[in-house]
């Protein structure tokens, strides 16, 4: 397993205490979870997306991801609407262990507010939150 002086955090990320980190994309923001949330999941199993055109809170569980060792509940990094999922995950969730910041991407979501993303913690305070 990696420390939290190990994993890779991307600086151009925000991320969330619930482990899911956040990129602006043009008009929409890409999610998906850590380098520490796979890592510490093992070999991830399956991917439970959510349904394009849900409207969700920030917080509010949105899937979940399941691995050989736990199912873990995913949470929305801000509120807003999910526009896409990455359908790949349904034939390959390996993807999130293999690529979690790119081909692992799980949601896209166009936000309430797009300057929420950037109000959540950076790579700095999300390691410090790990250690």
């Amino acid at each position: 397993m990696k420390s939290a002086e190990t994993v890779i955090l991307p600086e151009d990320l925000n991320y969330t205490d619930e482990h899911v980190w956040v990129r602006q994309d043009g008009d929409t923001l890409v999610a998906g979870i850590s380098d520490y949330a796979q890592d510490q999941l093992g070999e991830v199993a399956y991917v439970d997306l959510p349904e394009v055109g849900r409207r969700l809170d920030a917080h509010d569980e949105f899937g979940s991801i399941e691995s050989v060792k736990a199912v873990n509940a995913l949470f929305m990094p801000v509120a807003g609407e999910i526009v896409e999922v990455n359908e790949e995950l349904e034939d390959a969730p390996e993807l999130v262990n293999a690529d979690c910041y790119g081909k692992g991407w799980i949601v896209r979501i166009k936000a309430d507010d797009p300057a929420a993303a950037r109000a959540l913690p950076d790579a700095a305070a999300y390691r410090a939150l790990l250690k």
